[in-house]
């Protein structure tokens, strides 16, 4: 399976508690919620599109429990973003939980990139990795994210948590970009190794 990681950001990276106020208030974060103005039908469809190319979901504790929840409440066969989520196998990285009542979650405790690497060896389209930030820095630091899939929204909070604290360096080349109608832009990569350097100055 190809490691995707899908992001919500702002444009000064921060990815802390984008759908709702409360969601995650750790540093005295109080702009819960930013993301929610700016979902509109075109996000919705570029994200669901995304979700039905998933065959598995790698999760970070955090993420793992703002998901679980809620979407084992949505029982609409017809919304692809329940049905994904409650039905395919989830992963949750975790050395704090003792257990994941989900439903076909499972924990992992210890040994997070040889796990990983065993989870992508196994066949299927795409294994997901959705917000869960100290995570994606872990995977980001074992080269194992096969694309990175960033949400830029138009918008400026100056605080928060951000995506790719302590990670990197690492060069990445565009493959494609969304814009959506509230000013979103999607923009996907894929990781080209150590990033290159040059110099403007004259010999």
């Amino acid at each position: 399976m190809r490691l995707t990681l899908n992001t919500f950001l702002t444009l000064d990276g921060v990815m802390q508690a984008p759908g709702q106020p409360g969601e995650d208030t750790r540093g005295g974060f109080e702009h819960g919620g930013w993301q929610f103005p700016h979902f509109d039908d075109d996000a919705g469809r570029v994200a669901a599109d995304w979700f039905a190319e998933a065959d598995a979901f790698l999760l970070g504790r955090r993420t793992y429990e703002i998901f679980a929840g809620y979407w084992p409440k949505v029982t609409d066969e017809s919304n692809v973003f329940a049905l994904r989520l409650n039905t395919l196998p989830k992963y949750v990285v975790s050395t704090t939980l003792s257990s994941a009542d989900w439903q076909n979650t499972t924990l992992i405790s210890e040994d997070v990139a040889g796990s990983v690497t065993r989870l992508k060896a196994q066949p299927g389209n795409e294994l997901q990795v959705h917000g869960s930030g100290r995570l994606a820095a872990t995977l980001e630091a074992h080269d194992l994210i096969d694309e990175y899939r960033l949400w830029f929204h138009p918008v400026i909070l100056g605080t928060g948590h951000r995506l790719f604290t302590g990670a990197g360096p690492l060069g990445l080349r565009l493959t494609g970009v969304r814009t959506t109608g509230s000013g979103v832009i999607i923009a996907s990569y894929e990781p080209t190794g150590a990033p290159r350097h040059g110099s403007f100055a004259e010999e």
